[in-house]
Parts: C-alpha cells; sequence; structure tokens
C-alpha cells in the first residue's frame, strides 16, 4: 500500500529534556506544525487534546476544502479540547467536555502509551455519530484511554456538521479548483488522515498501520473515505459500526446539492455566495433549525465522491482492506414502523400493507409474525433493517464481492441495563444517553435489545465514563469481549485471538456472523434473504 511518507519526528518526553534552550516540561512532541505540550494520565497515558490539523474553517474558508493548519513558534498547550463543530443542541443526551460550539473547529485529539517516537503502534482514527449534525470528539464515550492502554494510538476527529459541512452551491462549484461542493465534512476527515500519515509517528504510532472507524454518522464516513479516491490509499484497515452510504436510496448528484443550497440561501435573503459568508455563523446555523429548513447530506461530487459509492464498490474501486462490520439488535423499534398503533398482528399487517402494497406478502413472509407476542420483534427488525440495517449490510457484501480482504460481521444485541434510580424516568435517547422526562412517571422499560448507539462504550471500553446505566459484571464482560475483538483487528486486521470466541470472516454466501452478547458466538447468518428483498424492492 503506498502511503505518504511521515515526516521527522522526536521522543515523547516523559523526562524534563535537557536542551541548549533550557529544560522542557514533560509530555511535549514536536510535529510539523510546531511542539506541542500534552498531559499524563493516572494509567500514564499522555493525552494531546485540540490539536489543529487544518486552518480554521471561516470567513472566505468557510464551504472550502481544508487547508493546511498554520504553524506555531513556541510551545502549544493541548491539554484542552476545542471547540466543537457549529451544531444545535439536537440530541439531549449528548455529552460535551469541549467549550462551546464554533466554526474554528477542525481539531483532533490523541491518546498513546508510547515513550518514544519509535515504536510504531497500530493506530485508531475515530469518526463520532450524531447524524452528521451533532456530535464532537470530546464526548467520554469515545475517550482513547482505553484502546491506548492496549497498545492502540487512539485518534479522535472533529469534522464540519450540517450546512457548514454538507451545503453545495453552484458558485462554489464555480469557485472550487475542483469544480465540486459540498462534502466539507468529509474532506475534513481526509485531511485529519492525511495529518495521521505525516505526523502520528511522533506520538509512537505507524502511520502505515491506520485503521479508520466510526458509529452511525462515523460509520457512513468510514464507508466514504473506503470509497473516495483521495483518502482510499490512507488506512490498513476499517471498521464500521451500524451504518454506511450504500443504502436504500441513492446520494443526491451535486446538481441536486446545489439546488437545496441556493433554495436555502434564499430563505436567509442571500442572493450570492458573498452575502452566505457575510452572515453571522449561528443565524445560518439557527436556519437550519426552522420548520422546512432542508437536511443537507453527502452528494456524489465528482471529487470526492466520483461516484455513487454503491457503483465504486461493484467496481472494486474502494480501499481494499479487511473490514469489522456490524449493527445492532434493535436499531429501530417498531413505532417507527407502525406509529402510535398497538403491536398486534393486525395493526403490523395494516402497516405493512401501507408501505408495500402488493409486496406485502413478501414482507410478511421474511419478517414473520403470526401472533400478538410476535409483533414487536418483526417490527423492530424491519424498521431497524429499513433505518440502517441494510445499508451496513449492503456495505459488508460489496467489500465481500471485490474488497480482496476479510470481512468480519457482527451483530451487537446485549441490551443496556436499566437506568440508575437518579435517572427517574428519562429515556433513552437514539443517539446514546438520556433523554429526561417530566413528570413523576414510572421509568421507562429497558429496551429488548441492543438500540442504536449502545455499543460504543463497550466497543471502546468507556463503561465507567457513562453513569447513565447500571453497569453489571456482565456488561463489563461484554466490554471485555468487544474491546478484544476490536483491538486485535487494529493489530493484525484479524479480531481472533487468544480466549474469544471464534469470529469466522463472512463470505459470498452470507457465512456466520458473530453475536455480541453475554454468550458471544458465531452464527449462521439467516438474514441475508432480507437484505436482498429490500434491495430488489429499492431497484424498481
Amino acid at each position: 500500500m503506498k502511503l505518504l511518507l511521515s515526516l521527522p519526528t522526536f521522543f515523547l518526553t516523559t523526562v524534563a529534556v535537557a536542551q541548549s534552550a533550557g529544560d522542557l516540561p514533560k509530555n511535549q512532541v514536536q510535529i510539523a506544525a510546531g511542539r506541542l505540550a500534552g498531559a499524563t494520565t493516572p494509567s500514564g497515558i499522555h493525552e494531546f487534546k485540540g490539536i489543529p490539523y487544518a486552518a480554521p474553517p471561516v470567513g472566505p474558508r468557510r464551504w472550502q476544502a481544508p487547508q493546511p493548519a498554520p504553524k506555531w513558534a513556541n510551545v502549544r498547550p493541548a491539554t484542552q479540547f476545542g471547540p466543537r463543530a457549529m451544531q444545535l443542541p439536537l440530541f439531549g443526551d449528548m455529552n460535551f467536555r469541549s467549550n462551546g460550539v464554533s466554526e474554528d473547529c477542525l481539531y483532533l485529539n490523541v491518546w498513546t502509551g508510547a515513550k518514544s517516537a519509535q515504536e510504531k503502534r497500530p493506530v485508531l482514527v475515530y469518526f463520532y455519530g450524531g447524524g452528521f449534525v451533532a456530535g464532537d470528539g470530546s464526548e467520554p464515550r469515545y475517550d482513547g484511554e482505553s484502546l491506548a492502554k492496549r497498545g492502540i494510538v487512539t485518534v479522535t476527529v472533529n469534522y464540519r456538521l450540517g450546512v457548514f459541512g454538507f451545503m453545495a452551491h453552484p458558485e462554489l462549484t464555480k469557485e472550487s479548483p475542483n469544480h465540486a461542493s459540498g462534502n466539507y465534512g468529509l474532506l475534513d476527515q481526509a485531511a485529519a488522515m492525511r495529518w495521521v500519515q505525516q505526523n502520528i509517528a511522533a506520538f509512537g504510532g505507524d502511520p502505515q498501520h491506520v485503521t479508520i472507524a466510526g458509529e452511525s454518522a462515523g460509520s457512513f464516513s468510514v464507508s466514504a473515505q473506503m470509497a473516495s479516491p483521495l483518502a482510499k490509499n490512507l488506512m490498513a484497515g476499517a471498521i464500521g459500526e451500524s451504518g454506511s452510504l450504500l443504502g436504500l436510496q441513492p446520494l443526491p448528484t451535486l446538481a441536486q446539492g446545489e439546488q437545496t443550497g441556493v433554495a436555502f440561501a434564499s430563505t436567509l435573503g442571500a442572493s450570492s455566495l458573498a452575502a452566505l459568508r457575510a452572515l453571522p455563523a449561528q443565524q445560518v446555523l439557527e436556519a437550519t433549525g426552522k420548520p422546512g429548513a432542508p437536511r443537507f447530506s453527502a452528494v456524489v461530487d465528482g471529487y470526492f465522491l466520483p461516484r455513487q459509492p454503491t457503483e465504486i464498490f461493484a467496481a472494486g474501486q474502494q480501499a481494499h482492506v479487511p473490514l469489522l462490520v456490524g449493527w445492532n439488535s434493535q436499531e429501530m423499534s417498531y413505532q417507527a414502523l407502525m406509529g402510535p398503533a398497538a403491536p398486534t398482528a393486525d395493526s403490523y399487517r395494516a402497516a405493512v400493507q401501507k408501505l408495500y402494497g402488493e409486496k406485502a406478502a413478501d414482507v410478511l413472509r421474511l419478517y414473520p409474525a403470526t401472533t400478538d407476542a410476535e409483533v414487536e420483534q418483526a417490527a423492530n427488525n424491519l424498521a431497524s433493517d429499513r433505518f440502517i440495517g441494510y445499508g451496513t449490510w449492503k456495505w459488508a457484501d460489496a467489500q465481500i464481492q471485490t474488497g480482496g480482504k476479510p470481512v468480519y460481521r457482527y451483530l451487537y444485541a446485549r441490551p443496556r441495563p436499566a437506568m440508575t434510580p437518579e435517572m427517574g424516568n428519562a429515556t433513552a435517547g437514539l443517539a446514546g444517553g438520556v433523554v429526561k422526562g417530566t413528570g413523576n412517571g414510572a421509568p421507562a422499560p429497558p429496551a429488548k435489545g441492543a438500540v442504536h448507539s449502545a455499543e460504543i462504550e463497550y466497543a471502546l471500553g468507556n463503561l465507567a465514563t457513562n453513569k447513565v446505566y447500571a453497569w453489571t459484571p456482565d456488561d463489563y464482560q461484554v466490554s471485555e469481549t468487544m474491546q478484544a475483538y476490536f483491538a486485535n483487528f487494529i493489530k493484525t486486521g484479524n479480531p481472533n485471538g487468544p480466549a474469544l470466541p471464534p469470529w469466522p470472516a463472512a463470505s459470498q454466501s452470507g457465512g456466520q456472523v458473530l453475536r455480541i452478547d453475554v454468550t458471544t458466538k458465531a452464527e449462521p447468518d439467516q438474514t441475508r434473504p432480507r437484505y436482498q428483498f429490500l434491495e430488489q424492492t429499492a431497484s424498481k
């Protein structure tokens, strides 16, 4: 694999180092842009927070591809998370350690246990979830200390979101040397990956052994980076947790994205790009939260994404790297399919008939529920597949067909435990964490399956950072198992290792899927006909 060469680096200084200019404090590294001073956790992991990997995307750089970060002369403190990307408080369950939002948001964070730049430890670059409209690399559930203790240099990356990260516009396309617009958040991630290639050796990381990973929008991002000619050579492996760009609906074209951008600008009274850039960021952001405001998404821009991701993977033009990928047993609940109707066999059949018409009988055969007791699980499965299961399956299947490297597929099935008594009648939120309830009603019952985002703290070893749930020894056991699989995959491209249940690679016929729970085991894949049906239905 052809990779960018790392720039000259220096030892991590865990003790004061005498130099001609005097003594330098500990925890310093020299990267291309200057010297950084981080901190050390009680466990001995070095943390470097708020490192700029690109120039602030403000003023004329708003809605431009990321530019190189300016250099600095003095030692730069790296002990505080950088600001998070512009975002509305959409998920009351997100927990941030950064200080506020800002357009100036292109920062990343590094955790390492290395003592010198010569160690060449494997690297994980993690992209947060939040629907491309929220999230931050400072969230405790993404903290890199636990994996760093397993010998992995861990990086979390902030990237532009929403209108600032994904708005296309004809004037932006015209001014771009690449004749493209939109996808700025994805370009930010690619710039961070290039930064890792050039600088991670200073932290004891191996630039030729980088795995990228993410959950939800972060998982969509990993599939995008695998598909892009700008990034596919910057990784040695990939992990996707719940989601990909290879979904049931194709991505908008650049022309469609431009139309959306023009329509949005008109709601702000901005008839030109200059007028849009002159508006305060907060005003632009608040306009995205008004009724009828568009949702900005990745587009086939002809540059970052030359074609639809499905076409890129079908042609075998994606990154040919090992892929660990999966989703959760209850990504979406039956209410998304059935609305407020009680989960009875009759109401389920009616909902399926309304959605699928003459294909309803096929759906009921693939997602069967002949009694009221079976409805909730069947409807959960269908709602989850329509939401995110199909797209994740399609990504795995396409990589099996043309990727040339092993694909390891999981189904995460451990429900979260009950909430702590202090949480009262709070309910679980879609993006993780909780949404506080009102009144004095009884607490909501725990989900019967693993809901969307539930696996993050388990996989990254951060259960203890989440004070919402009453974690049990079983939960810590599941976390230990999942962390071990992830760490092995990051290190070797294969999740298997001593004392772990065997995890066979998936195959073109479906093969086996690892079901992760208190008892973790590989099982035959019984779901392939479901996804093939959804694919055929969507293509007609």
